[in-house]
């Protein structure tokens, strides 16, 4: 199995960071994703006219077969992909708080540290300006960047990368979607899978592995031969 320890991870290859939003930057036990989700569902139901069980049937599986629900509701009904970013990511952002510790971990880092979401441009700058985390970031690549090719889609790596100037060798990406990795490590990235499942998954794509991105940050050794703090 891949490295299982949370602290003290070699990174000191690492010269650029690059992470995911949802449910990495911010804890999954917060549910936001679950009022983005709500919205996603009833989106379905007008667009299908499927019944709300049914509908969330249909986009647990678009989400497992295209990569988003955006994908396969586009791959069987004509819809206006930026009018879904802009209504299912239309919701409060109360239930999300600055970490001052994941902030600290961040500013750690030497090197850019960019935003590779399959979210909308909108909704992730709205996220990282809630979290007090915009100025620490150097670019976001989203999915209207991807032309709504979502991950895990490696033609979307191949863009990010060449977007940014990434040299996948020296890049570590964050992810809570342990497929989404794969094709990262494919290319040579240090690959982080983040979040209470992290240590249940067995993939040998994974590198690393931490239930609190804070922790990792702050004990990782980012410098050759030196210790964390």
């Amino acid at each position: 199995m891949a490295n299982t320890s949370e602290s003290g991870a070699d990174l000191s290859h690492v010269r650029s960071w690059i992470f995911d939003l949802d449910n990495t930057l911010y804890p999954p036990e917060s549910q936001f994703m679950k009022l983005v989700e709500k919205r996603i569902n009833q989106y379905v139901v007008r667009t299908s006219g499927l019944a709300a069980d049914a509908a969330m049937v249909a986009q647990k599986g678009y989400l497992r077969d295209y990569g988003t629900s955006l994908a396969g509701l586009m791959a069987h009904y004509r819809v206006d992909p930026h009018d879904f970013l802009a209504e299912v990511h239309d919701v409060p952002l109360d239930v999300l708080t600055p970490d001052p510790g994941l902030r600290a971990g961040l500013e750690r880092l030497q090197g850019p540290r960019l935003i590779f979401t399959n979210g909308s441009v909108a909704h992730a700058e709205r996220v990282l300006e809630r979290l007090a985390l915009t100025d620490l970031f150097d670019g976001l690549f989203a999915l209207e960047d991807a032309d709504l090719i979502p991950k895990p889609d490696p033609r979307t790596f191949a863009r990010m990368t060449e977007r940014f100037s990434v040299d996948p060798a020296s890049a570590a990406f964050f992810e809570d979607t342990v497929r989404n990795l794969a094709p990262a490590k494919a290319i040579g990235m240090t690959t982080v899978l983040v979040g209470g499942h992290a240590f249940d998954v067995e993939a040998d794509y994974v590198d690393h592995r931490t239930t609190t991105l804070d922790t990792f940050l702050a004990t990782a050794i980012l410098t050759p031969g030196d210790p964390a703090p």
